[in-house]
């Protein structure tokens, strides 16, 4: 988790002065789920797929359907486009369990 990314999906998040990095959005949600941690507190980045740069998360659009490292498939974009969700739509999805890793989930995202 302590490597840097610099890939469609990474994520970064700086917590009592140690930077993390992760290499999908899911896996910062569920970290942070799991410690306690106030995401909106310490004003995490995301890699975004259509700018390719970091961007603060919540300013950050989201789209289901991408082939992402731990296959959550959940892709930051800087700029809107059609059926785009907020962060706060993605951490609801994934504590749910509605992300593409969902067998179910993934045939309904992938139209299968």
């Amino acid at each position: 988790m302590n490597v840097k990314y610099a890939d469609d999906y990474s994520t970064e998040i700086k917590v009592k002065g140690e930077d993390f990095y992760f290499d999908d959005i899911g896996c910062m949600i569920i970290y942070a789920y799991e410690k306690n941690i106030d995401i909106e507190k310490f004003l995490p980045k995301v890699f975004t797929k259509d700018t390719k740069k970091y961007i603060p998360i919540l300013q950050a659009k989201y789209k289901i359907g991408d082939n992402t490292p731990m296959s959550y498939g959940f892709a930051a974009y800087e700029n809107e486009g059609d059926g785009m969700i907020s962060y706060d739509e993605v951490v609801l999805k994934m504590l749910r369990g509605e992300h593409m890793a969902n067998p179910k989930i993934r045939k309904k995202v992938l139209g299968q």
